[in-house]
């Protein structure tokens, strides 16, 4: 038996275009809605209504120095490229310089962070399944002297993304940005 799965339409928003329903879309980035956040960068949300059931699917836009996330870890396997730019990796206490096509893959509960690093931003595809890290055991927010260091890490072990994240203003949606993406 062939089904056929119905597009999804695209509703246009003052932030951007957000997709509504379960088909399938195609959506440019520029379109999508943001979510920037003073400090953590700004990332690309693609998805709409009802949320992606699988895998996560995000482009994060970073500055030198801001960190993507707060150093954690989750129940799911997590994978990062960098797209244009610099960034350093924070991976179970080591630091690694990334440059562009560098691939990161991070098992599940492997702690990590990535921040942007060199003169200028940087784009990160990042990708993450949705079985296990979904609810309250998705995973946690450990502390760490090199993540500390760099800005990205918690003075006390937390699951809550709150408390891990206090001291930054929360994400709102925005319009795309000139600059967030390479041209």
């Amino acid at each position: 038996m062939t089904v056929m799965v119905p597009e999804a339409p695209l509703e246009q928003t003052e932030p951007g275009q957000v997709p509504k329903g379960d088909g399938w879309f195609v959506l440019n980035a520029r379109d999508a809605r943001w979510q920037p956040s003073e400090g953590r960068g700004a990332y690309c949300i693609f998805e709409g209504e009802p949320e992606f059931q699988q895998l996560g699917v995000h482009l994060v836009a970073l500055e030198p120095g801001e960190p993507m996330a707060m150093y954690h870890w989750e129940a799911d396997q997590e994978d990062f490229l960098v797209l244009a730019g610099e960034a350093l990796l924070i991976v179970e206490g080591e630091e690694r310089s990334l440059a562009q096509w560098d691939f990161v893959h991070c098992p599940a509960n492997a702690k990590h962070v990535i921040l942007g690093a060199g003169a200028g931003s940087c784009l990160v595809l990042a990708v993450g399944a949705r079985q296990d890290s979904v609810g309250p055991n998705w995973g946690g927010y450990t502390v760490d002297e090199t993540a500390l260091r760099h800005g990205a890490g918690v003075e006390e072990e937390t699951t809550d993304p709150s408390v891990a994240y206090a001291r930054f203003p929360p994400r709102k949606p925005a319009a795309y940005r000139a600059g967030w993406l390479p041209e």
